[in-house]
């Protein structure tokens, strides 16, 4: 693993505009940086993907284990929904997507640092801008990434249990939600789908049909969702999702997934395993150096890191009202352009691509540069 820098394209911006990237600069910074680009070996690509597939497996076993026990409201679901986050597990309710934030030197092995597993975005970026990017110049032998192919085909493995029309929401006023919603909705397309899309604060509830209805009063009966369900249980409506027979894309089970409450099961379940850190909820225990997180929270809201009893930094946010987790702080490596997180991309819970993420400060947030990769 190693970081290059380059002259950026003269073009750049006209170029990553065309295919959809019309947020690569954000707040006079830019966001997509092409002014370097990071190299990993085969062997590398190898260990990261056997490592990301080892750690969905494990998941999958967190999840089970958590229902097994009945623990979910101490994992951050609410009573109300835990019946419904059951049901879409032991059903195997359709997942498209999922993304594992890995810390990465390229000498030990890639440690678990998050799992974003309902509403993970630099989707576009990963899979298309960045491939472009290499055609475009040549760099490098390959890419890891298929997140394309793959999200086609499993549009098209889902599209016979999708009997009507299959509806897109987000908060269209967010750039990087809609143009990823777009892309998304796209790729159902190609799979052969009828897609429509509604602004996530117009779809509405119809009392008489308990039944959620778009702008023309038709009913909705399947729904990709880029909004989470850590809000959707605070949203005034969030309750009547148990109320009526909806297939949620991402589905409910996807909130337990997305706690970070699983994180401390996971080093419970296996401890001293190579990919994971310790992690506990609610207290440090004996760590000295670790990172407070809240069980639900984006763009690295709300984190405390902690070296030694020294605080190295810390984030604000509006998501401390809740449950924590103490995971033992990893120090990130910096190749000279700041400390890159490695977006480890999941479809249909198997390994798929790659996506890098690099900031200045230690937490990844939403200022944090898309910078991307080859294989070499």
């Amino acid at each position: 693993m190693k970081r290059t820098s380059i002259p950026p394209r003269r073009d750049w911006r006209t170029k990553v505009e065309e295919i959809g990237l019309v947020f690569h600069t954000i707040n006079d910074a830019t966001y997509w940086d092409e002014s370097a680009f990071y190299t990993f070996s085969p062997s590398e690509v190898d260990a990261l993907e056997s490592a990301t597939n080892e750690l969905a497996g494990m998941y999958e076993q967190a999840i089970a284990l958590a229902i097994e026990k009945r623990v979910l409201p101490e994992l951050g679901v609410p009573a109300w929904l835990v019946p419904m986050v059951e049901d879409s597990w032991r059903r195997k309710a359709p997942s498209i997507y999922g993304r594992f934030d890995l810390a990465y030197d390229g000498k030990g092995p890639a440690k678990l640092i998050e799992f974003n597993a309902d509403t993970p975005t630099s989707l576009l970026e990963a899979s298309v801008v960045q491939w472009e990017w290499h055609k475009d110049t040549r760099i490098g032998t390959d890419q890891w990434n298929s997140i394309h192919e793959r999200f086609i085909a499993q549009w098209e493995k889902l599209r016979p249990s999708i009997t009507k029309e299959l509806h897109f929401t987000c908060c269209f006023e967010s750039a990087e939600d809609y143009m990823t919603l777009t892309y998304v909705r796209d790729l159902a397309l190609q799979a052969g789908i009828k897609t429509s899309e509604i602004p996530v604060e117009e779809i509405g509830w119809c009392s008489t049909r308990k039944k959620f209805i778009d702008r023309e009063g038709e009913v909705i009966s399947s729904i990709f969702k880029l909004y989470p369900w850590d809000w959707m249980i605070h949203d005034e409506f969030g309750p009547k999702t148990t109320q009526t027979n909806v297939t949620w894309i991402e589905p409910a089970w996807k909130l337990l997934a997305s706690s970070k409450a699983l994180l401390a099961l996971l080093w419970e379940m296996f401890p001293d395993h190579p990919n994971l850190l310790p992690c506990y909820i609610g207290e440090p225990r004996d760590l000295k150096s670790y990172a407070r997180k809240p069980f639900f929270s984006r763009e690295g809201a709300n984190v405390l890191l902690v070296r030694d009893g020294n605080v190295l930094d810390e984030t604000g946010g509006s998501y401390s009202a809740q449950g924590t987790v103490f995971q033992q702080l990893y120090d990130l490596p910096n190749f000279g352009g700041g400390y890159p997180m490695l977006g480890s991309w999941l479809v249909n819970g198997e390994s798929a691509g790659l996506g890098i993420r690099e900031s200045e400060r230690r937490v990844t947030d939403n200022g944090s540069r898309f910078v991307p990769h080859v294989m070499g």
